[in-house]
């Protein structure tokens, strides 16, 4: 079972930025597609971000598009989600996911497209 650690979340002010970073325990993201998503309390999880294997295509839905910027660091093995201007509705669970091989400029925001998942890391966004 491959294994990431997700980071970087933790307790914020509405209007305040935190930056994710997802790394894998023992593999390279390299080959991978990754996406971000996340899950409230009672809630669906629903994906927040994702991006191709290159880097040049990356999806966001309306409800956070213009906040959140996903980004890669191949030469680092790392992923990150930088999250702007955070509302109480960013509060969450957030985890990363990735699919290996899924071809150019592919991602998702579809659970079912990924292949394995990391543990989360709590985001709590609250005045």
């Amino acid at each position: 079972q491959l294994q990431f650690v997700e980071s970087g979340g933790g307790l914020v002010q509405p209007g305040g930025s935190l930056r994710l970073s997802c790394a894998p325990s023992a593999f390279s993201l390299v080959r991978g597609a990754i996406g971000w998503f996340r899950q409230a309390p009672g809630e669906e999880r629903e994906g927040v971000s994702c991006i191709s294997v290159d880097g040049s295509t990356s999806n966001y839905p309306d409800s956070v598009k213009g906040r959140f910027t996903i980004s890669r660091d191949n030469a680092k093995n790392m992923v990150y989600l930088q999250m702007n201007s955070l509302k109480p509705e960013d509060t969450g669970l957030y985890y990363c996911a990735v699919r290996w091989r899924p071809g150019p400029g592919v991602c998702s925001l579809t659970e079912g497209f990924y292949d394995f998942w990391g543990q989360g890391t709590q985001v709590s966004v609250s005045s």
